[in-house]
Parts: structure tokens; sequence; C-alpha cells
């Protein structure tokens, strides 16, 4: 990724991991618990998609390129479960973009609790766990339109999720959505999807994991701005 951890982060993410080992004890947080596993599959994958935001080296091509660095950066990682991504991200995004505030979101109460806790015990101040669903909670009016990006990992088909992101999304807000394989029949039925709410497909990233060279998708979908409605007077 072009990007290493500084010391303080690395601590961080040891830190974790201690934590997850000892809320694994009384709930299920992760069957991911083995040292080398937990940092490929929770740590290094949490923060492959935000690349394009870590590294100075990323080609200026792409189409996704870094958040302004002088204004508040919010972010949603929708059924963050036990913080992934939520969590890494925080600690890799957070030393680059100092405003960044981050909320995870999960539907399960002791779940919450455990990230809570958490949150404390490693001093992020700018990271609040919330219980509660994302189809249920978005018209609020403290989520609705209020995110610049959301994460979503592993919680429904790709368009489902782009379903749960888009009213909380910011016109003009990125949702990142974490794959495993990905088919032609699957963009296509996406595409279709995208198309009725006025999202945008900006790119697929595929690429393999370090350890286990598991195939990987990364898709990034755009929440198009809309135009003023015309009003008639009479």
């Amino acid at each position: 990724m072009s990007w290493q951890p500084t010391p303080s982060q690395l601590d961080q993410f040891q830190q974790l991991y201690g934590l997850i080992l000892a809320g694994n004890r009384h709930m299920n947080l992760t069957r991911i618990t083995e040292a080398t596993e937990f940092w490929e599959k929770h740590l290094w994958d949490s923060i492959r998609p935000l690349a394009f935001a870590l590294s100075s080296s990323q080609p200026q091509d792409l189409p996704l390129q870094p958040w302004a660095m002088d204004r508040p950066l919010r972010g949603l990682d929708i059924g963050t479960g036990g913080g992934f991504p939520g969590f890494p991200v925080a600690f890799s995004l957070g030393a680059i973009y100092p405003q960044l505030e981050l909320t995870l979101l999960d539907s399960t109460q002791k779940k919450i609790l455990f990230l809570e806790e958490a949150i404390a015990t490693l001093k992020l101040p700018n990271i609040r766990a919330t219980v509660g669903r994302a189809e249920q909670i978005h018209h609020q009016p403290d989520y609705y339109q209020q995110y610049d990006f959301c994460l979503i990992r592993a919680v429904a088909k790709a368009e489902v999720c782009v379903q749960y992101a888009f009213p909380f999304l910011k016109p003009g807000g990125l949702v990142i959505l974490y794959r495993g394989r990905w088919t032609q029949d699957e963009e296509k039925t996406f595409n279709q999807t995208l198309n009725s709410f006025r999202g945008k497909l900006i790119w697929i990233d595929a690429f393999v994991t370090p350890l286990s060279e598991a195939t990987r998708h990364c898709i990034y979908v755009r929440k198009e701005c809309l135009p003023l409605p015309i009003t008639h007077s009479l």
C-alpha cells in the first residue's frame, strides 16, 4: 500500500488485538483470533481500500483522490461488529486527517457496549459507537446526509449495501464496499440498481491478500449531486 504505520499506530493495533481477544471470551466478536490471520483479515484488509487516501504515491489518474484536510471528515462504518473496518481505518486515517470523525454503527447492543469501552481504553475522542439498524435510523436528523463516506464490509448484497448507505451520505459522498469475489452478473445487477437512485460506480479495485492470497474486490460508488428542483408559481 506504500504506507507504513508509526510506532504509535502499531501500539494501537496491538492494544485492539488484546481487547478483541478479551471481549471474545464473553461474546462472539470474531472467529478470527490467531495473530497472523487477525493482521491480514482484520487489519490489512480493513485498511487496504483506503490506500488512495493514505499513500502519496498513488497514481494521479485514479478516479479517487484524498479528501480535503481543511475541514471535518465524517465517516460511518455500517454493521461494524467488533469494530472492523472502523477501528483500523480510524488509526490509519486519523494521523493524516486529524479532523476525522468516525461513527461505528451496529444493531447489537452488547457489541456497542464493547466498542464504547474500547474507544475509552484506546482514547479515541473522535470515534463514537451507536446502536441501530441502518434502514431504521437513516432519516433521523443526526444521520441523514451527514457523512462524507460510508464503509460496508460483508453485510449484504452490494446493491442492498448501497441502498443502506446512500441516505447517510452527503451529495457527492463515497460508499466503499468490501467484497470477496465479484462477477460480471453481479456488476450488471448492481449497475441497474445504481441507475434507479443516481449512484455512479467509479472504480472496482481487484487485489489479493498478502498472506493467504485470497481474492478481494473493493467497489467505490459516488452519490451524485442532485439538481435543485424546479418550482413554478401560478
